[in-house]
């Protein structure tokens, strides 16, 4: 994940259309850890809350994690976030991890009817970044 210029007044706005999200971690084995966790953003960091020992580790042992916000209804968008992760607290009980966002965007399959897919093109993507 290289480092991207995050349009964050961007990215609150679209959180405001999303409830909870899906935190993605990798672990030693290169299998994925899904948990569900309901961010906030704060600051210029995705506040997550508590985290669980599984995910500690694999934070610990790569630094990054993904969010992923699912659509309300079919064939609207997700909100995936990329970031830096932060853990803070010293105990099972108070562990604690802030994500700073590295890349932002919307998600969702294209129109087949649209000119986009007409050229090839899967997804309808839009990026929030600040450039």
């Amino acid at each position: 994940m290289g480092a991207t210029n995050v349009d964050l007044d961007r990215l609150e706005a679209a959180l405001h259309d999303y409830g909870f999200a899906y935190l993605l971690t990798v672990g030693d084995d290169y299998h994925v850890h899904t948990v569900t966790v309901e961010p906030v953003l704060r600051g210029g960091v995705v506040e997550v809350g508590l985290i669980g020992g599984r995910t500690r580790k694999n934070l610990t042992n790569r630094g990054e994690a993904t969010l992923l916000w699912p659509p309300r209804e079919p064939g609207g968008y997700s909100l995936i976030v990329d970031g830096r992760a932060r853990i803070t607290g010293s105990d099972d009980e108070t562990v604690q991890l802030a994500i700073t966002p590295t890349r932002a965007l919307l998600h969702r399959n294209a129109d087949p009817n649209s000119a986009a897919a007409a050229k090839g093109c899967l997804h309808d993507c839009v990026v929030l970044s600040g450039r």
